[in-house]
């Protein structure tokens, strides 16, 4: 039986496009193993699908000044260790990387052992870990054109990002129900990521009187982000984070509020959901949430708020200007060229294995 490793970890960004390959890889025969964080995020994903995990050290690389820069390189190290010696147990065909602190430990530890490794970069420029993964592999997949010219040329490939399959077999009716909506009132459904959006929950709930009047909103706001004083506001509905259930959460919205993390988009565009994307600011990050943001924009898939400029009034007026308008939008995302990222991906990796026996 062939085997293959995932790693990939922080975000939900960073393991659902691994989720989405995993009925695809099982349906090729391979014995599948996660290698990710002691604790993180991926672990409790991965822990529904019936996979073996290990667990490894990992610290996280900043550009910016905390004492935790002097201690995590040692942590990285001690990771380094541990993914060699469960690599070397495991044995397996090759390793598929989506990216995050976890996976530069895991992919050089494999290079180390002569294990091919392919890993994948959702957004428009490469992110840290990816740049120290980079070479140490042997391909390397990504999202957007304009990253091509970012990546070796010998090693790029553009995929597009997996998409999980699920996500279109939503009921609105399962929906609606579940948020206790009314089906003659169209529906907001406002996602922050994994770790939720502190400043456009904010923003979002100093809408609601103003949304509300032609809106019912769904919320989902991150762990421990909800606000007990909002419980029981009447066509509100929060959720700190959806597994199963989100399928009929996109089913049920006509319009989507989003932060602009490559693989959210790519999920947007994927279902034809009319969307605002909020991107967080260079100010809190490397800057690519507003690449990728722009983008969208651009082939007319997005509307485009900066939240150094957002309002509760500008959000209320972009919803309505986003759902007058909702269908051209559909429109245009229905004409995109979307890759088949499932099935390219999936023929990289035999390749890769082939080319490695």
């Amino acid at each position: 039986m062939k085997k293959i490793v995932l790693t990939g970890g922080g975000t939900a960004g960073h393991v659902t496009p691994n989720i989405a390959l995993l009925p695809h890889l099982k349906e090729a025969g391979f014995e599948i193993t996660y290698i990710g964080s002691y604790d993180g995020i991926e672990k409790r994903l991965i822990g529904d699908f019936d996979i073996p995990y290990y667990g490894i050290s990992t610290g996280k690389f900043r550009r910016y000044l905390d004492p935790k820069n002097f201690t995590d390189p040692f942590r990285v190290i001690k990771g380094y260790s541990q993914a060699r010696k469960y690599l070397k147990q495991i044995q397996p065909d090759i390793v598929f990387s989506k990216g995050g602190f976890v996976s530069v430990p895991v992919v050089r530890a494999a290079a180390s052992l002569s294990i091919p490794c392919i890993i994948h970069e959702s957004d428009m420029t490469p992110g840290l870990a990816n740049k120290l993964c980079i070479p140490a592999a042997e391909k390397i997949c990504c999202n957007f054109p304009e990253t091509m010219k970012l990546l070796p040329e010998s090693k790029a490939v553009l995929t597009g990002s997996p998409i999980r399959e699920e996500l279109s077999s939503g009921s609105r009716i399962a929906g609606l129900d579940m948020c206790g909506f009314t089906a003659n009132k169209p529906v907001i459904m406002v996602i922050g990521g994994s770790q939720g959006a502190a400043s456009v929950n904010k923003v979002v709930r100093e809408a609601l009187p103003k949304l509300l009047e032609d809106f019912q909103v769904v919320h989902l706001c991150g762990k421990e982000k909800t606000d007990n004083l909002l419980l029981n506001v009447k066509g509100y509905k929060q959720f700190e984070y959806l597994k199963a259930e989100l399928k009929d959460i996109f089913a049920m919205a006509d319009v989507v509020i989003s932060r602009a993390g490559a693989n959210a988009i790519c999920e947007l565009l994927a279902l034809n959901k009319p969307n605002i994307l909020i991107p967080l600011p260079s100010a809190k990050s490397r800057g690519d949430q507003l690449l990728n943001a722009r983008s969208f924009e651009s082939q007319g898939f997005s509307i485009v708020i900066d939240e150094d400029y957002l309002t509760d009034t500008l959000l209320a007026e972009k919803v309505q200007e986003l759902y007058c308008s909702r269908q051209t939008y559909i429109d245009t995302m229905k004409q995109s060229r979307q890759l088949a990222s499932i099935e390219t991906i999936m023929k990289l990796i035999e390749e890769t294995i082939k080319e490695n026996d």
